[in-house]
């Protein structure tokens, strides 16, 4: 699982920083959460193929979130994609998705399903869920949380071969299957350690700090947080719907995440050193998202066994 980040400014693009679009691969797969505009040409500088993307999750309904949608449905198309993309986002998705198609004469050669959401689990696979929870801007506005389903706890196969258990049956085991041997019941648990926690990453962007957020990031590894301006401006942060670096670090401590990257970065930073200090005062393991950037996010170790 790796994180991209494709665009990390705040409201207009800079010179270093595009606008909002970040990329969570995953077995082959690209979730991308909002598509700024430019997006498609970040996706070429990262060597990115836009074709695996499955599902785009949209914040909300600003201009700088949602600008790089045209470009990338007319770019799809001319290259013929043809397997399915979901689009989810706010209430008032569906009309622009629909003015898009509407009015820039191309031919969608994919079929395109557009989910207007609100809070709670918008997506369900076998390993995986997203959610969904509202955060606090001058509309409305989305956070969203890619989870893994806990895995298999650690296969022991001296505990299988004490057991007379033959290696074709070991797989069953490990896929939580019950097998019997000799007329006696082998459960999964004989041989596996304690399940183990899959990977949590939490994407909250354009947002004032709220409990919403701070529950949806609870003990996540990887917390995703609007930081676009410095302390002497939490009066604006609060106008205008963001947060201050130093809130964000706030709560990615309360929440007890292991690592906190800030985005949406103001164009008044092109030195970022204020945000970091500010954050890292509070939470140590903060760093400053930029154009570009590939964060790798491990399994979780099992020292436990």
């Amino acid at each position: 699982m790796q994180i991209i980040f494709l665009g990390t400014s705040g409201t207009i693009p800079t010179l270093s920083r595009n606008l909002p679009a970040v990329a969570l691969t995953r077995n082959g797969r690209i979730f991308l959460f909002d598509a700024g505009e430019g997006t498609q040409i970040q996706f070429i500088k990262s060597s990115l193929s836009m074709h695996k993307i499955s599902d785009i999750f949209i914040s909300h309904l600003h201009g700088d979130h949602i600008g790089g949608l045209p470009g990338i449905f007319q770019s799809l198309s001319l290259q013929r994609r043809l397997k399915p993309l979901r689009i989810y986002g706010p209430r008032g998705i569906m009309v622009y998705i629909s003015a898009i198609l509407g009015t820039m004469n191309f031919e969608l050669t994919f079929p395109l399903k557009v989910i207007e959401i609100s809070s709670g689990r918008i997506l369900e696979e076998n390993d995986f869920y997203v959610e969904s929870t509202l955060g606090e801007h001058k509309i409305d506005v989305i956070s969203y949380g890619f989870f893994e389903k806990p895995r298999p706890g650690k296969f022991h196969p001296e505990k299988a071969k004490e057991l007379e258990i033959p290696e074709r049956l070991w797989k069953n085991l490990q896929r939580g299957e019950e097998i019997i041997i000799k007329d006696k019941l082998i459960k999964p648990s004989d041989i596996l350690g304690p399940p183990r926690s899959g990977r949590k990453i939490v994407y909250a962007i354009d947002t004032r700090p709220c409990e919403n957020i701070l529950n949806l990031s609870k003990n996540a590894d990887c917390l995703i947080h609007d930081g676009m301006f410095t302390s002497d401006l939490y009066e604006k942060a609060i106008e205008a719907g963001h947060s201050t670096a130093l809130e964000a670090a706030e709560l990615a401590k309360k929440a007890e995440v292991k690592k906190l990257f800030l985005i949406h970065i103001s164009s008044r930073y092109p030195n970022t050193d204020k945000l970091l200090s500010e954050a890292q005062m509070v939470f140590p393991n903060t760093e400053i998202a930029y154009d570009l950037q590939v964060v790798e996010i491990p399994r979780v170790k099992d020292d436990i066994y």
